[in-house]
């Protein structure tokens, strides 16, 4: 039975299968006890012309864990078959099962192992392999070595990348170019330098690489005269020199580069959009967006960015909903819906934002990320939902500063001031740097519980963190200290400023000595807020009812007709010129 099977099963599995239908093969092969047909199952995963996906990356292992018969040269192609799709914690961990079985890796199999050691920031996976690099005498390989070169380089480690370099009996130009890259990345340009003239044979990536380094020291003169040597040009040339323009913010010169390039693709389209987007040019960034004939996800994603990034969210939009009505069918990714929520946080449309998360992701696949989940806490914290940002938050893989800024700032806003400052508290003790939308979070919950003293250490803290306050943040002071009473130390606190208050600052001390009817400094306070503020009615109204708390009656009254007739305010009285000349 089985040898009539065995030919059948083998002519089969060199056809195009469904998933479905291999898996019947497959547990054919089971039944009949034909373990030695399971490599030509897998040859046949790794050779479909399929999508690699989970799924794939699941079954692959699950055969090759389970085979009563270890096919070594299954396991080594299905490691190098991870790595060359980008499944390199996959591919690691088929090479710790390999070698947990006892077989021999193949040369190829210890080059991708380290590659996806590299990309995987993995510097102890990747010397535990090159330590069997020698046991299993793979040293003179220089794919192998290549591959070490890549590790070291990864991890920043230079000086053994470098000795790895010096003992290879045999280097390629991809040896050369990775030493190259390395120094750059490193910040030793100098050395990348040295390397470049002392190599035999350049390619076109080893002069990108050179002018990228230059780009990123912004010595674009350096770049451009190297550019203007090179031997030949490809499309990553020419975009390494624009992004160096951007980056340098020079954006005249960028755009002359773009206008002369003599092939744009996306990524040269993206980098002048990110370059005008970043100084606020929209207008011209729409003008290269629209120019382009063939537009992609990416293209529109960099333009939304633009728009969201520039305060421009209704904009931001209506370009989405241009791309959903795409005939082309350029569907969104985690990104696009990423920027989309944030626009809508921006307009306070929490309606259409809620309906991305709940209804629109589901619809078209699109599963949770941190990405996402930080645009949702945003959202949600703006509009009081503190719960759902709360849920969110906590599901988070990797807490930073934008998500607990977030978090705080909305916990603070929406009566949540404890869990705000436990937010705080436990960003300090993960040693994530707070920024001054951070520090805005945290005084505006320490103010609605009313903690001066953690307060303004808190405000004081700010310099430990290389942070200015603003306005703003003395604005939260001042209120803090006129809620409780402590006007004149507010007002200490106002002209000890380093830059001019605005009338929010002068507001809050004004609304202090409201609620403490101290006419004094309210007086001084309005008669700053009038000068400041073109609609002073709301002002007008505070300094009123502090006359009213003191029984000036007439004055009192006559600021309150001033205000309802929305004519210029003044401060009534004589006592203003009293308080100048103290």
């Amino acid at each position: 039975m089985a040898g009539e099977v065995v030919p059948k099963l083998s002519t089969l599995l060199k056809c195009f299968l469904t998933s479905k239908q291999l898996k019947q093969l497959h547990g054919l092969i089971l039944v009949h006890g034909l373990n030695h047909l399971e490599g030509l199952v897998i040859r046949h995963l790794i050779t479909s012309p399929s999508d690699y996906n989970q799924g794939i990356a699941h079954y692959l292992r699950l055969i090759l864990r389970h085979s009563k018969q270890p096919d070594v040269a299954s396991s080594n192609s299905v490691i190098r078959y991870f790595c060359d799709h980008g499944g390199f914690q996959e591919a690691f961990a088929q090479y710790v099962e390999l070698q947990r079985s006892g077989l021999l890796p193949s040369t190829f199999a210890v080059a991708s192992a380290l590659k996806a050691c590299a990309r995987l920031g993995n510097g102890n996976g990747g010397i535990m392999i090159h330590g069997q690099v020698h046991s299993h005498g793979f040293c003179g390989d220089v794919y192998v070595e290549t591959a070490l070169l890549g590790l070291y380089k990864s991890v920043n480690d230079m000086e053994t990348a470098k000795k790895v370099f010096d003992e290879m009996s045999e280097r390629n130009v991809v040896s050369w170019n990775s030493m190259i890259d390395g120094y750059i990345r490193s910040g030793n340009l100098s050395i990348a330098e040295e390397f470049f003239s002392g190599m035999p044979n350049k390619d076109v990536v080893s002069w990108n690489s050179m002018i990228s380094g230059y780009s990123r020291t912004r010595d674009m003169e350096k770049a451009l005269r190297l550019f203007q040597e090179m031997p030949e040009r490809n499309p990553t040339s020419w975009n390494v020199m624009l992004s160096g323009y951007v980056e340098s913010d020079k954006i005249d010169l960028a755009r002359n580069f773009y206008n002369s390039m003599p092939q744009r693709n996306t990524i040269s389209c993206i980098t002048m959009i990110g370059g005008y987007s970043k100084c606020g040019d929209i207008k011209s960034a729409r003008e290269v967006f629209n120019c382009m004939s063939q537009k992609d996800q990416l293209l529109y994603n960099a333009m939304i960015t633009c728009y969201s990034k520039n305060s421009r969210p209704k904009e931001a939009l209506q370009l989405f909903d241009k791309m959903l009505q795409l005939k082309s069918n350029i569907q969104p990714d985690k990104m696009t819906l990423a920027t989309v929520i944030s626009a809508c946080s921006q307009l306070g449309d929490f309606t259409f934002g809620s309906w991305i998360h709940d209804i629109y992701m589901k619809q078209i696949s699109i599963t949770m990320d941190d990405h996402l989940r930080t645009s949702l806490i945003d959202l949600y914290s703006k509009h009081g939902s503190i719960d759902k940002a709360l849920k969110l938050f906590h599901e988070l893989h990797k807490k930073d500063i934008i998500s607990y800024t977030a978090m705080i700032l909305g916990c603070g806003n929406n009566g949540k001031e404890h869990i705000a400052i436990q937010l705080f508290d436990e960003m300090m003790e993960s040693k994530i740097r707070p920024n001054l939308v951070t520090f805005s979070g945290i005084l505006t919950a320490l103010s609605h519980i009313g903690k001066v003293e953690e307060s303004y250490k808190c405000f004081n803290s700010m310099k430990r963190y290389g942070l200015v306050p603003t306005p703003d943040h003395y604005s939260l002071m001042v209120e803090i200290l006129g809620r409780v009473g402590r006007l004149e130390e507010a007002h200490n606190l106002i002209k000890g400023m380093q830059m001019e208050p605005h009338s929010g600052v002068w507001g809050a001390l004004l609304l202090g000595c409201s609620m403490h009817d101290n006419v004094e400094l309210g007086e001084i306070a309005a008669k700053h807020c009038f000068e400041l503020e073109s609609d002073s009615s709301g002002y007008g109204s505070l300094l009123a009812n502090i006359y009213a708390g003191v029984g000036r009656w007439e004055d009192a009254k006559r600021l309150r007709k001033r205000v309802h007739e929305k004519g210029s305010i003044k401060v009534p009285g004589s006592s203003w010129m009293n308080h100048l000349q103290e």
